[in-house]
């Protein structure tokens, strides 16, 4: 069985179910297919790679690996426990998906420019009297002066925010369309509108 797939973040909206209103998000999962078999004979693991989403803008080694499959703007690797249930072409859908099942996504997070330490890592700030005009979004001491005489790497400081790979855990599964290769889940998941999301079991590895 293959432990996943790729998926579009479509985005969010609400469901209006028996026990109240519940906000979820929409994600396109697949169809996706399975581009190259990898075994642990010849590769040294047992994995498949995917394909999904269709572009024209391949080279030409691109279009030599994926021969007659398709062309794909995506290809992912998925680990697998039985290679040998697995063939070059084969489409894998939504139906790997019920309701009520838990999901692990992955996605790129929104990216959010240069930030400063209180938008970053939701520090305090400094105090806002006695005569601290200019503090307010400070962060603070950042080291001691003689000993260590240096920053610690790590050191949480103003920098770039998001554009991270992140990984949202125990997602939970509402409903699937199979028609429209639609899942609804429970909450958020990583991302901007329509960016490239990896979809798991939770539990599974």
């Amino acid at each position: 069985m293959i432990k996943g797939t790729i998926g579009r973040k479509i985005g969010m909206m609400q469901l209006f179910r028996d026990d109240g209103e519940v906000v979820v998000t929409a994600i396109e999962a697949g169809p996706c297919f399975v581009t190259q078999v990898k075994t642990e004979a010849k590769d040294g693991y047992n994995a498949v790679q995917l394909g999904f989403g269709e572009t024209k803008l391949l080279n030409s080694p691109q279009k030599g690996h994926l021969k007659e499959i398709g062309q794909f703007k995506h290809l992912r690797e998925f680990s697998v426990d039985d290679v040998d249930s697995v063939q070059v072409g084969q489409k894998i859908d939504v139906d790997m998906f019920k309701s009520g099942d838990l999901l692990n996504v992955t996605g790129i997070s929104k990216g959010k420019g240069f930030a400063g330490v209180v938008k970053r890592h939701h520090f305090a700030g400094g105090p806002k009297t006695h005569g601290q005009s200019d503090r307010h979004r400070a962060p603070g001491s950042i080291g001691a002066t003689t000993s260590p005489g240096r920053v610690f790497k790590g050191t949480r400081m103003a920098g770039h925010m998001g554009d991270r790979r992140v990984t949202t855990r125990n997602i939970k599964v509402l409903e699937v369309d199979l028609d429209r290769h639609l899942l609804l889940v429970k909450g958020a998941v990583p991302g901007a509108r329509k960016g490239l999301l990896l979809i798991k079991k939770a539990g599974v590895g």
